[in-house]
């Protein structure tokens, strides 16, 4: 079984299907906005957002990952990414942004910011403040035919651990996690970047706009 450097099981990332990311990141964008999708994966959410008619470039440090997105990739550490160009928006999905490391996350917006039009737009996926007051272990549900759920969650003041478990077609497999509550304002304004609004009720997706400095 294949695993990527930060623990993800490449196999099971095959079996997940999107679960409505598509379909909210269209909806932030004009018809046919140019994307650049950092930590993209297997391309679950890529490849129905190439559906809904968005060029995307997708980019993630899993060769064993992208083997398996069609379109444009890219190989890279999201931190270090600088491909000479802007983009109408970026996507950074998949909680990136409450890494643990505070260096990671000041990087990965770094790269974010760098590759944003001036009316360009960043797109965040998140584990809000309610999130980490609401976590606890036999958390779970279903995405697709994967059985997903949580156990060993531990609070450690503005982190939380945990391990998600995953079960489908007769095997399971586990990876670790652990991420950071954020002030978000703080977070976003360190970047040169301004919250715009939130695109989901439960505020777990929102866009920020470039700040002043660009």
């Amino acid at each position: 079984m294949e695993v990527t450097a930060d623990g993800c099981p490449v196999e099971v990332y095959l079996l997940l299907p999107a679960a409505g990311e598509p379909e909210i990141v269209h909806a932030a964008l004009p018809p046919g906005a140019s994307i650049l999708e950092l930590g993209c994966g297997a391309g679950r959410v890529t490849h129905p957002l190439l559906a809904l008619g968005h060029p995307v470039v997708a980019v993630d440090d899993s060769p064993a990952m992208l083997a398996h997105v069609r379109g444009s990739t890219v190989c890279a550490r999201i931190g270090e990414l600088d491909l000479g160009r802007t983009f109408d928006a970026v996507l950074l999905g998949s909680h990136l942004i409450n890494t643990a490391v505070h260096a990671d996350r000041r990087a990965m917006l770094a790269a974010a910011r760098r590759h944003l039009g001036a009316s360009g737009r960043l797109i965040v996926e998140w584990h809000p403040p309610a999130w980490f007051d609401s976590v606890a272990s036999g958390q779970g549900g279903w995405l697709g035919e994967v059985s997903v759920s949580l156990a060993d969650v531990v609070r450690d003041g503005d982190l939380v651990s945990a391990t998600v478990r995953y079960a489908a077609r007769g095997e399971r497999w586990n990876q670790e996690f652990t991420c950071r509550r954020l002030e978000l304002e703080t977070v976003l304004t360190s970047a040169d970047l301004v919250f715009d609004r939130w695109l989901t009720a439960d505020r777990t997706w929102f866009t920020a706009l470039p700040g002043r400095r660009g």
